[in-house]
């Protein structure tokens, strides 16, 4: 009981922080750091690299995630642990209200790096702005979720270790690739970020 009250503590704590950091957003107060880290980042980074950081975002889509989990849950097999998939689509909701709602376009077309590898449904769904990134609280939300059942699984150590290395490099290309892509400024990322960390300290609830 004590563990689940702190993970609602650091889901409302970290939706505090988003909304928190979404204020400067809507304010414009982060423009020029956005196009100064974005023009560092893929200075930073060959274009040769683009088809495989590509294929990391192609990996990020909703569909991809949505199947990760439902296996996840089969896996398991506790009834309870189909309510993951709440925090997981009310993190979208609020991911959909932002772009709605929050006039922040994403980067120009000088940016764009982006190599299309497959378009799933939800490719051809634009709300309008580009904060927050849906792919970075896929991303986040679904790479915690995996470190949270490897530290409780029964593996040795060293694995564990291999393993959450693994998925937290696999996150930083993720999250990297679509700045680098030219997909979203840096602060769509990081706004991306706080909604998947609130999103996933609740779905601990169901686990």
């Amino acid at each position: 009981m004590r563990k689940k009250i702190i993970y609602l503590i650091l889901s409302i704590f970290f939706l505090f922080v988003f909304c928190f950091f979404s204020f400067f957003v809507i304010k414009n107060f982060l423009n020029q750091f956005d196009f100064d880290l974005t023009l560092k980042i893929q200075d930073k980074i060959p274009k040769k690299y683009d088809y495989f950081l590509s294929f990391l975002s192609f990996i990020g889509s909703f569909e991809i995630y949505s199947l990760i989990i439902f296996l996840i849950i089969l896996i398991r097999k506790k009834l309870i642990s189909f309510l993951i998939f709440i925090p997981f689509l009310g993190a979208h909701l609020i991911e959909f209200l932002g772009k709605v709602l929050i006039n922040h376009p994403g980067p120009p077309f000088m940016f764009a790096r982006y190599k299309t590898i497959f378009n799933f449904p939800s490719s051809y769904v634009h709300p309008g702005g580009a904060y927050p990134s849906g792919h970075s609280l896929r991303t986040v939300f679904v790479v915690c979720l995996l470190i949270y059942l490897i530290l409780k699984s029964k593996i040795k150590s060293y694995y564990k270790f291999l393993l959450i290395f693994l998925l937290l490099v696999f996150n930083f290309l993720v999250l990297i690739s679509r700045v680098s892509l030219g997909e979203h400024w840096p602060t769509d990322v990081i706004g991306g970020i706080f909604l998947g960390l609130s999103s996933v300290f609740f779905a601990f609830l169901f686990l």
